[in-house]
């Protein structure tokens, strides 16, 4: 009989420690994401608040345009995982609110697949450009670096994009809730809660 019991502990285990280890690379992920998002964010601020006193004192910074670029391309796709992360980009909730559990359950497995999939074939195709554009050996006009260096983060932002689309799949595997994502739970459920 208690090796019975321990065959039946073994999920319950395996579950605990993969919830454990689910945490802490989540954790590990929102600690880069949000550092790397106010760090690139305040140095755009910074950078275009000093180019208008440049302009408007004497000449402005040459290089400003270009690091901005950068900057903004930084945003965007460390953004596109932060917000897949979180739940924040674009979704039919109210929908999805009004389904039942196993139904909701079953589209955000179906949602999360398909967008993991385009995320993946997106960071290939852009791994690609990022080839292709290394191999013109093109430089920007005022730093003189090499044009590609801006691209990089596009397939990895990408990519990591799609990673947080299959830690959903996982989250609802191992949770008997809904997940939107591997952080946010879904509205509803969190309003059942705090209602109880």
């Amino acid at each position: 009989m208690q090796e019975g019991d321990d065959k039946q502990d073994l999920p319950a285990g395996f579950r605990q420690q993969a919830a454990r280890w689910f945490a802490r690379v989540g954790g590990a992920i929102d600690w880069f994401e949000t550092t790397a998002l106010c760090i690139a964010l305040s140095l755009l601020t910074l950078g275009i608040i000093a180019n208008v006193f440049a302009r408007f004192f004497a000449q402005s910074i040459y290089f400003i345009e270009e690091v901005s670029e950068f900057l903004i391309i930084f945003i965007t796709f460390v953004g596109l995982s932060y917000a897949a992360r979180k739940a924040r980009h674009i979704r039919m909730g109210a929908f999805l609110d009004l389904l039942p559990d196993a139904i909701e359950k079953t589209l955000i497995f179906i949602i999360s697949a398909v967008s993991a999939l385009v995320m993946f074939a997106m960071a290939r195709h852009s791994l690609n450009y990022l080839l292709e554009v290394k191999a013109m050996e093109q430089t920007t006009s005022a730093l003189r670096l090499p044009y590609w260096t801006f691209l990089v983060i596009v397939p990895i932002g990408f990519a990591a994009a799609g990673i947080q689309y299959v830690r959903t799949i996982i989250k609802n595997i191992l949770e008997k809730e809904v997940w939107l994502s591997s952080d946010q739970q879904s509205e509803y459920d969190e309003l059942e809660e705090e209602s109880t």
